[in-house]
């Protein structure tokens, strides 16, 4: 079974782009996590969106099925707690401050050849890579 490696990642985008295509064919809307969650808790301005909770429920049904496949692999977390809700808390702050996630502008807005999206995406990338660099090399080395 470890020559089918691929085929979990494989499936997985087929997937995520299959939804984001029906996401717009069904509501004309761009899917984005950030923007999902917040129209299926209510926090836009339509209200709860049927469409975004059912979008939400898949991930999560989806998250439990994969899961229930991969039952041999072992999540060790070493952050703190706090760290965790902080980085959490800051995520969220910036998908808002930059008008969407890396879902919305790594997946929906590259395909659409958005600038905004590009910029956001190179960006995106770019802190990650530095941050990985300064964690793992500068600090980690300490």
């Amino acid at each position: 079974m470890e020559h089918l490696n691929y085929l979990w990642p494989l499936s997985g985008g087929l997937l995520i782009g299959l939804s984001a295509a029906l996401y717009l064919l069904l509501d004309g809307r761009i899917a984005g996590i950030s923007g999902l969650t917040a129209s299926a808790l209510g926090w836009a301005s339509a209200g709860i969106s049927p469409l975004g909770v059912g979008f939400i429920g898949g991930i999560a049904v989806g998250a439990a099925i994969a899961f229930s496949y991969i039952r041999h692999a072992e999540l060790t977390i070493e952050s703190s707690p706090m760290l965790l809700i902080a980085g959490g808390i800051l995520v969220g702050f910036g998908t808002r401050l930059g008008s969407g996630c890396t879902s919305g502008h790594g997946v929906c807005g590259l395909a659409r050849l958005s600038p905004r999206s590009i910029v956001a995406t190179a960006t995106f990338m770019l802190v990650a890579a530095a941050t990985v660099y300064v964690m793992r090399h500068l600090i980690g080395g300490l």
